[in-house]
């Protein structure tokens, strides 16, 4: 299967469809199509085992917008694949015809592109209206060359969507994103899967809890939450080994969840934001094709906007905020301060890293935590923006960690030198934990894409999860000696004294040989974050003293 999608990706490259994001779109797009059919099948069996009443989404008359599309015909026996209407004088079809198994294997060439773009897009875009969220406003056909178009539904048609468990479907649609190596101009980008996964396990959400990205994309946190939350409740036997991206992943298929327990995951657990459209559909059909289509991404700018209690109410979120806060927030670019929502005002700064923070710090419910990847500079930049920020973490809410990620961890997106930042609301900080990442098991290279042995997260993962336990034996350790973990502490006093600097090497405990020894990537790392951070300090100066010439 994986070979069959990287088959379609290499067809439309060379059939003149280059941009990846758009090719991962539009495959999203023909899965939905296709999966319709199997979906609808299941809702009819399940009321009829019921006795309930349904109405299949294919029963009735679809009127053609179209009307040349009436005389298509099929490619299978050369048959009339419409029906001319008679009474009314338009031509209608019965909407049957919209299965993928008539319309996808009936039709090709330029009839399959006029009846995909004028009637197939407009049926489903219908049919996403009438559901919990209309991730297909604004769709259109961009596949639109005859043969190329053909032979990709072709090749769709036969990866057996239908047979495959939730599972494969979205190891596969996984496998579709991985092919967008590009960073957007919004500053997002694929945050790779393993560090998600490392995540989502430290901060172990659970059942009954509602869980928020404000920056979605393609949905990886809240997918990597919901297979968290299905391994925690699965028995030994329901346990498998898989292989993904060259490594192997415990899957768990939640059979100790009770039906109870899946409906409150499918509609009350998962919520999310993304301000571009396209990714909206990616991070709609991929929760879909994992079993949660009831979970609605809104496309919205978190940062120009807020919901009222009676929105949120109408949208169906939690009105005293969210238990779990999952993020990789876009790092770049600047919004123009008159749109800034005034909740989300960190003094006078339009960086939207920092924004991003104090938006999640304030979509958080009372005691609810967050994990927040930020890049390196809000950490410890010295605007008073920055200082204020972090002051108010450490002063009047719970800083417990700060992981520290190597400078090529986002590649081949960006080079830029990262941190997850761990925080509960409300509390005062009296120690943070500070891990430091060397190796996260794959090769720091270019394309970050080649599994090896050398792995620090688990280890650190389980530091962090005994935070208590590695409290005590850094207090008991000798101070004079060598400190050989990539784990440490600072107190609040110490943070206070260092303008409350969150950065893990302005802490980390080096004897005189390990200083003299430091690896040069390190350094490095750390000199290009602080000379970045140092520039944009400068140009928000410039935009201040310009303003105010103005």
């Amino acid at each position: 299967m994986r070979r069959s999608i990287d088959q379609i990706r290499d067809y439309l490259f060379g059939g003149g469809y280059p941009d990846p994001v758009s090719n991962a779109e539009q495959l999203s797009f023909l899965f939905f199509f296709c999966l319709h059919e199997s979906i609808d099948d299941e809702n009819r069996m399940r009321a009829e085992a019921l006795d309930e009443p349904y109405a299949s989404v294919f029963s009735g008359d679809w009127t053609l917008r179209n009307s040349t599309n009436a005389h298509l015909h099929s490619a299978r026996d050369g048959n009339m694949f419409a029906t001319p209407g008679v009474q009314t004088g338009t031509s209608t079809i019965p909407r049957n015809r919209f299965r993928w198994s008539a319309w996808a294997r009936e039709l090709s060439s330029s009839a399959l592109v006029n009846f995909v773009r004028d009637e197939v897009f407009p049926f489903f875009a219908e049919i996403g209206a009438a559901g919990a969220h209309d991730f297909m406003r604004g769709a259109r056909l961009s596949i639109d060359e005859p043969t190329v178009l053909s032979q990709v539904v072709q090749l769709v048609d036969g990866l057996g969507l239908a047979e495959a468990d939730s599972d494969t479907k979205g190891d596969l649609f996984e496998h579709v994103l991985r092919q967008i190596r590009q960073a957007g101009e919004l500053g997002q980008f694929r945050t790779p899967r393993h560090i998600i996964r490392a995540i989502v396990e430290m901060v172990d959400p659970t059942i009954g809890e509602t869980i928020y990205d404000p920056a979605a994309g393609t949905a990886g946190f809240l997918v990597a939450a919901y297979n968290h939350i299905r391994l925690a409740h699965s028995s030994p036997d329901a346990i498998v080994d898989a292989e993904v991206e060259g490594k192997n992943q415990r899957r768990g298929l939640g059979d100790q969840l009770t039906p109870d327990d899946l409906a409150v995951l499918r509609d009350q657990t998962f919520f999310g934001n993304d301000v571009d459209p396209k990714m909206v559909r990616l991070a709609t059909m991929n929760l879909t094709l994992r079993g949660l289509a009831n979970v609605r991404i809104l496309q919205r700018n978190v940062l120009t906007s807020v919901l009222d209690d009676d929105q949120k109410a109408e949208l169906g979120l939690p009105p005293d905020g969210f238990h779990a806060v999952l993020a990789n927030p876009p790092f770049s670019g600047r919004i123009d301060k008159d749109r800034i929502a005034e909740e989300v005002r960190v003094g006078g700064t339009s960086s939207t890293e920092l924004l991003f923070l104090k938006c999640v710090l304030d979509s958080l419910r009372a005691e609810g935590r967050a994990a927040v990847v930020v890049p390196e500079g809000v950490l410890f930049g010295s605007s008073a923006a920055h200082q204020a920020l972090r002051r108010q973490l450490v002063e009047d809410n719970r800083v417990d960690a700060v992981m520290s990620l190597p400078g090529g961890v986002f590649h081949p997106y960006s080079g830029v030198k990262t941190s997850v930042l761990f925080f509960r609301k409300s509390g005062q900080t009296e120690h943070v934990l500070f891990l430091h990442v060397e190796q996260d098991g794959y090769a720091l290279d270019a394309n970050h894409d080649r599994p090896t042995d050398k792995d620090d997260l688990p280890p650190l993962a389980n530091a962090y999860a005994r935070r208590d336990e590695s409290l005590a034996r850094w207090e008991a350790r000798e101070p004079a000696a060598e400190w050989d973990e990539k784990w440490w502490f600072a107190d609040a006093p110490t943070l206070r004294a260092n303008d409350y600097n969150l950065s893990a090497s302005r802490y980390r405990p080096l004897s005189e040989a390990q200083a003299e020894h430091r690896k040069p990537l390190e350094v490095i790392d750390d000199m290009i974050a602080k000379q970045l951070e140092a520039a944009k300090d400068m140009e928000a100066f410039r935009t201040m003293v310009a303003e105010l010439d103005g």
